[in-house]
């Protein structure tokens, strides 16, 4: 299956030097999730829109500045590869050239949408994530962003002594901090949380309009959505995948088949995710980009990979994604390079970049960043089961049908 008839014409394009605070006006549109970046008709990367909610530059920067390098493809590319392409680069927008101009746009949504009704043989049971993020409704919203973005997520359940009571959005609170907080009811005036919490907001403890200095000392019960979509671990891919769909939001809080505690979650990502296994298991290491190597093959990134976990305990690497994207930059004749590491393992999740000239090079230092996250046990939240042999047959039947 290709994305020949998924890739979408409707795009927004923006030269280097348009400022931020425009091209943030363009994310208003709830249904955008990236915009592509150019130099005159040259292709120079994306912005997505939790990547400029993240930010902190000023809006009088140069949306240049904030652009992402991020793989581009043809209009017959694999949908599978695809996937593995937004998941090794952390982007849900791919750029679709032809003769090296962008002539359009694959999203996520497309790729699920493509791929829902071949999901029915695979549960929320194999996909999600087990180690839940969360928080309490005192948790202040400070601390809350700062869950957020050490997490790289964007939805943060909100848990009151097991019990699961509310979801806050990147968005919401982006949304509240940078418009001053003037919403005397709490919630988001612009409805930035339908994506994140399928439901209206809680509200009506009274935020205080203009209060700049306090607002990130709020609690979460402030600004929270207290309609919260939920799925049990036996649930098919497929009805999850419906669900996000028709609630418009991005990740479902998982709970106990026996029980409502919550125990974990699963968004778009992971279902995306799911379409990279490996119909075996011989290669957890995916790499991306292996051409740019010099003097190192796939072999020598898995040695790597493996000589890198080795030294700190007990620890099974699920997954490692390695993804090298080459600059324009060059020293001596040797291009920069942009290395990014993430690695799944049983004892968390480890992600770190890396820029260099050459990507053996960037690659080491990147190498060297998660290194020193394994050393002080920094990770970010994540924790996965192996997906075993039958569960992954059951996916990949669809793909060598079609």
């Amino acid at each position: 299956m290709d994305i020949t008839e998924i890739l979408s014409d409707q795009f927004m394009e923006f030269d280097i030097g348009t400022p931020l605070s425009k091209v943030a006006g363009t994310f208003e549109n709830q249904e955008l999730d990236a915009v592509i970046v150019t130099d005159g008709d040259e292709y120079r990367g994306v912005v997505s829109r939790r990547q400029l909610a993240s930010s902190s530059n000023q809006p009088s920067a140069k949306v240049g500045s904030q652009a992402q390098h991020v793989p581009t493809v043809e209009r017959t590319e694999d949908v599978r590869e695809v996937a593995r392409l937004m998941i090794g680069s952390d982007a849900k927008t791919l750029p679709v050239l032809n003769d090296d101009r962008v002539v359009g746009v694959v999203t996520g949504d497309a790729v699920l949408e493509a791929v829902r009704p071949f999901l029915d043989a695979v549960t929320v049971e194999d996909a999600y994530t087990e180690e839940l993020i969360s928080a309490t409704s005192e948790t202040t919203i400070g601390k809350a962003l700062n869950l957020l973005r050490e997490g790289g997520i964007a939805h943060l359940p909100v848990v009151d002594e097991g019990d699961l009571v509310g979801m806050l959005s990147l968005y919401d609170v982006i949304d509240f901090t940078t418009r001053g907080g003037t919403k005397s009811q709490g919630g988001s005036s612009s409805d930035f949380g339908s994506r994140g919490g399928g439901g209206q907001n809680r509200g009506g403890f009274g935020a205080r309009e203009g209060d700049a200095d306090r607002m990130l000392d709020l609690p979460v019960r402030d600004l929270m959505s207290d309609a919260v979509v939920t799925v049990e671990r036996s649930a098919p891919l497929d009805e999850v995948v419906e669900t996000m769909f028709e609630q418009e939001i991005s990740s479902l809080v998982v709970t106990a088949d026996d029980t409502a505690d919550p125990i974990g979650i699963v968004t778009k990502t992971d279902v995306i995710e799911a379409l990279t296994w490996e119909r075996d298991d011989r290669n957890a290491v995916q790499v991306f980009g292996i051409d740019l190597l010099e003097g190192m093959d796939y072999d020598g990134v898995s040695d790597l990979i493996e000589g890198m976990t080795s030294k700190y305990g007990e620890m099974s690497v699920i997954k490692a994604s390695i993804e090298l994207q080459e600059h324009k930059e060059q020293r001596r004749g040797v291009p920069v390079v942009l290395a990014r590491i993430r690695l799944t393992t049983d004892r968390g999740y480890f992600t770190a970049d890396g820029e260099g000239y050459g990507a053996s090079h960037a690659l080491r230092i990147a190498a060297n960043a998660v290194e020193r996250q394994l050393l002080k046990g920094k990770t970010y939240g994540h924790s996965m089961k192996r997906v075993d042999t039958d569960e992954q047959a059951q996916l990949y039947g669809w793909w060598l049908g079609g």
